[in-house]
């Protein structure tokens, strides 16, 4: 059986750490990267036995490939503490390793709000990574570079996405501010056509090309919020530009 090490990025997840390290408590090793959390996130990765690595955070990429310099297995399976691996995408992850088919895998992850899965707001993300083939590069929405081919695996994680509205919205924020300043970085500008015609179609894509309203008012909710977030991004661009923030 080929080695496989976790690495679990976290930040105040004491409500939610203890699940997760469960949920892959078959891994040979966990790694928990934490960023200076004030809650009790370490003590609770300490008692499981995790390997702890405290780092102030800077961005995404940054943070996970410095904690790939710690793993020793030969695939990392990258979760975050509110994801749950279920007993059969745990099965479905060994019988992977073992095949040697693909040098990464693609899991789904059905995002969860309002008490529910939504499987019509879902993702696919490479999340399971032969450890020398892989680093990550951009700084909001971290991209997996992988060399080599990549698989999908069936089964999906729990993915408890959102812990309330305020939350969501507030998550939503934060990206805002990092994504504006990678703009701001490139050299672009905020025009009437980022503020109105792209948070619609973010909307539309959300709503109906992904067919969102088949998940009901918490359908709705999401395509609503993911809007919202897009219009925070060029608005955060332009305080930005006007030095502002």
């Amino acid at each position: 059986m080929k080695k496989l090490s976790v690495i679990i990025p976290t930040f105040n997840e004491e409500a939610y750490l203890k699940n997760a390290l469960l949920s892959v408590s078959f891994a040979d090793e966990i790694i928990v990267i934490d960023s200076l959390s004030t809650d009790k996130t370490i003590e609770i990765a300490q008692a499981f036995g995790c390997k702890v690595i405290n780092r102030k955070f800077d961005n995404f990429s940054n943070q996970k490939n410095h904690a790939l310099q710690y793993a020793t297995g030969e695939w990392i399976l990258f979760i975050d503490g509110d994801e749950r691996i279920t007993y059969k995408l745990k099965q479905e992850i060994l019988e992977a390793m073992d095949s040697g088919k693909h040098a990464g895998y693609k899991l789904n992850f059905p995002h969860f709000y309002m008490n529910r899965f939504l499987y019509h707001h879902s993702d696919n993300v490479t999340r399971l990574v032969l450890r020398e083939k892989c680093r990550f590069e951009g700084s909001v929405h971290e991209k997996l570079i992988v060399e080599g081919s990549i698989g999908k695996l069936k089964n999906p994680v729990l993915h408890f996405t959102y812990k309330g509205l305020m939350h969501y919205i507030s998550k939503k924020d934060s990206y805002a501010w990092f994504q504006a300043e990678q703009l701001l970085n490139k050299g672009k500008k905020a025009t009437y056509f980022h503020l109105a015609f792209k948070p619609f179609y973010r909307f539309f894509s959300s709503y109906i090309l992904r067919a969102g309203f088949m998940d009901g008012i918490p359908g709705l909710a999401v395509a609503s919020i993911n809007a919202y977030g897009v219009f925070s991004r060029y608005v955060k661009l332009i305080l930005l530009q006007k030095g502002i923030k």
